[in-house]
Order: C-alpha cells, then structure tokens, then sequence
C-alpha cells in the first residue's frame, strides 16, 4: 500500500478593514513568490479596478476574475496541468467568494499540494461575517489580522466599514456594492470604531444621519447575495501580464 504523501501546503487567511493593506500584502506575496518562479495564480472579485486586484497606494497586476459558480478547484487542477504544477494561489476580496469556493481552496492545498493565501473584510456593512469570511475561519490553517491598523475619526481602532448612501449610513442594502461615487445614489464607505457604527455619528463639524437597522435575532437572517448583485465577468483566462512592480 503507498503511504499518503504528507503536504507542508496551508491555506492562510488576512483580514483587515478597508484600508489596512489587504490588496497590498496579496501584490507582495505574489510578486515574491512569481519573482523565484514559482507557479501560482492571483485572484480577485469585485475589485475597485475591474479585473485586476488593486492597492491604495496605485499598484496592481492582472488577476483572474472569480465568477459565481466557478469552481476553484478545478480552475487550479487545469492550470497545474497546462504548466506542470501549481504552487500557489493568491485570492485578494475573498469575503465575496461562496462557502462553496471556500471548500474548493481547501481542496487546492490538500489535494493539490499549493498554498493559498487568502485576504478580505471580516464584517459586511451590516456588521455579521461574510459568508466567505465566515467558512475561511472556519476552514483555514491560519487566520491573523493584517497588522497595519485603520483609525475611525475619533482616533479608536477601526472595527467596522459603515455604508453610506448619499451621506446617510445605512444598514441595509444589497451585500455587494462596490464604492463607487460616481453612481446614483451615491455610494462610499467610511472606517468606524464600533460605538461609532452603531451610532451611525460623523465627525464632528458634519450633520449626524443614520438610517437605522431593523432588529435582527441572528446571522441567519442575513439575505443571501443573488446572482443579480455580482457584475458580469468574462470567460476564465491568462492574465495579460503575470507580475507587478512593487
């Protein structure tokens, strides 16, 4: 009987809120890890930049773009098979992936002996977990948080992304609503420490408006994202390019 090969490959999670350097670390570790010529795809969903994972501070590299129901698993197996191995994955906006691809990264670092890395936002503007976030806590090797810390405009530790429609923050809406000013209405997003997510309160010097949320009892009355709130994506294929300056 052959004995099971034993793998050192993980599956590790960042979590951070806007603005801590989620996008940032995904770039380096993958021009790290291209830069020694190692095999790997880069991954991204509902970036600010269409296809493309992109930083705050102006860097980006092409990805692939993860598609509702594309099975990551697959996606994996036929690229190590096309280049003889694959020997990571990099996955930027991970909140946004289903539990479903979640279990498929598992599958990458168990079956296909690759890591992954796997960076995105704990909590959605409501303030419960994302469903991906919620099965990469469960799922993953390791979870830490990305160290560079963001500040609410009281100075704590910011804890929570509030959305704002036209100025108001709300606590309600479709799950997937990228920042965006330019739409109607207007859509941004803005760090909160939690007393300041609750209360929905601004800076001082700006008129305090809120809508505030209905009474929910548990997670489990979060809707679930349908297929009309994640845009279209093209057909799975090469990035144009496979590395980025950083």
């Amino acid at each position: 009987m052959t004995a099971e090969r034993h793998s050192h490959a993980e599956l590790r999670f960042a979590y951070g809120t806007m603005g801590s350097g989620k996008s940032t670390m995904a770039l380096q570790i993958y021009h790290n890890l291209a830069s020694a010529g190692m095999r790997g795809m880069l991954w991204t969903q509902l970036d600010r930049v269409d296809g493309r994972v992109s930083s705050r501070l102006g860097v980006s590299a092409d990805a692939y773009r993860v598609e509702e129901g594309l099975n990551l698993y697959a996606a994996g197996k036929a690229y190590a098979d096309r280049n003889g191995q694959l020997d990571f994955m990099v996955c930027d906006e991970a909140q946004f992936y289903s539990a479903a691809q979640i279990d498929q990264l598992a599958r990458v670092v168990d079956e296909l002996d690759a890591d992954v890395y796997c960076f995105g936002l704990l909590r959605d503007f409501r303030g419960f977990l994302f469903p991906g976030t919620a099965r990469l806590l469960e799922m993953a090797d390791s979870c830490d948080e990305v160290a560079v810390e963001s500040r609410c405009w009281c100075g704590r530790k910011a804890t929570h992304n509030a959305r704002l429609v036209d100025g108001v923050q709300v606590y309600e809406g479709d799950l997937m609503v990228v920042d965006d000013p330019s739409q109607t209405p207007n859509s941004t997003y803005e760090l909160r420490c939690r007393r300041h997510w609750i209360s929905g309160m601004s800076a001082p010097g700006t008129v305090p408006k809120v809508a505030k949320p209905k009474t929910v009892e548990s997670s489990a009355a979060k809707p679930e994202p349908s297929s009309a709130d994640i845009a279209p994506v093209e057909p799975l294929g090469e990035p144009s390019s496979s590395g980025t300056a950083v």
